[in-house]
């Protein structure tokens, strides 16, 4: 399995699952990531950090701990 943080620009990914738990992953399926979602990410800053994706039609600036914890095949 491999997480939102190690996908490259312009892939489209569907989400398998979220690790973590408590107040963070909470925050994360607010932002409207849940199982199932497609996720397509539109750039990654040099460093990594942060991603930003599209999710559900709107744009999401991820940090790379937070992009970390989403699982995607």
């Amino acid at each position: 399995m491999k997480t939102l943080k190690e996908m490259q620009c312009g892939q489209t990914v569907i989400v398998a699952r979220l690790n973590g738990e408590g107040l963070v992953k909470r925050r994360i399926m607010d932002m409207g990531i849940t199982k199932g979602v497609e996720i397509f990410v539109r750039k990654v800053a040099p460093l990594g950090d942060p991603v930003e994706v599209t999710v559900r039609g709107y744009e999401l600036s991820l940090r790379k701990a937070d992009a970390e914890m989403i699982i995607v095949e």
